[in-house]
């Protein structure tokens, strides 16, 4: 089994656990500072750009990740949104997902977990793996030996060899590997699924 954390704008790993194994959600984890859970990476005309959702009260030690609340006293919704125009807009299949990923730039919710998973539903519905929807725990959940647990922050490792595809300026910079899958999504739409099947892990 595979052990997720919640994630803003799931990576393109993230999701291929999702598509390839078993995985379980835990809602119950305590929050880890500068992690996917509330930052994602795109490709911006510049390079690989961080968003990050912000977060009330995210300084206090062991805070139980469901119970983390969005802060809208800055714009970041706005940001994010124009920072993902700008990225994005001429990519191939842009016009497609856009609309279908806006109202999470305008529609203000309370919880992080609530916000996480209600845009990997959209995400996994763009490219039609509903069915790919993780079990979400109501418990902490304890590794046993075999589990793969993703919780822990960390950056790409050797575990995940991601498949090149096209990205939007792919013509002025190198491939960017393990961005939020959003990026794959934009640029392959429909075929997003095939390459993450061929993304290798373990």
């Amino acid at each position: 089994m595979t052990i997720l954390p919640v994630a803003y704008l799931p990576s393109v790993a993230y999701m291929t656990h999702l598509l390839k194994e078993e995985c379980i959600i835990d809602l119950h984890e305590h929050y880890i500072k500068r992690s996917e859970r509330n930052r994602a990476r795109i490709l911006a005309s510049s390079g690989v750009m961080e968003l990050t959702a912000h977060l009330r009260q995210a300084n206090r030690p062991q805070t139980p990740v469901r119970d983390l609340r969005l802060d809208y006293s800055k714009r970041w919704q706005h940001q994010h949104a124009v920072a993902l125009l700008s990225a994005y807009k001429s990519s191939p299949y842009f016009d497609y997902y856009w609309d279908l990923l806006a109202p999470f730039y305008e529609r203000k919710y309370d919880f992080l977990v609530d916000y996480d998973l209600e845009i990997l539903r959209r995400m996994l519905a763009m490219i039609v793996l509903e069915s790919r929807m993780p079990r979400l725990s109501e418990r902490y959940v304890e590794a046993a030996p075999g589990d793969c647990d993703l919780r822990p922050k960390r950056n790409e490792g050797p575990d995940f060899g991601a498949e090149p595809y096209v990205q939007v300026f792919s013509d002025r910079l190198p491939f960017a590997a393990n961005l939020s899958a959003i990026d794959l999504w934009f640029a392959e739409g429909p075929s997003a699924r095939d390459v993450l099947s061929r993304c290798r892990i373990g």
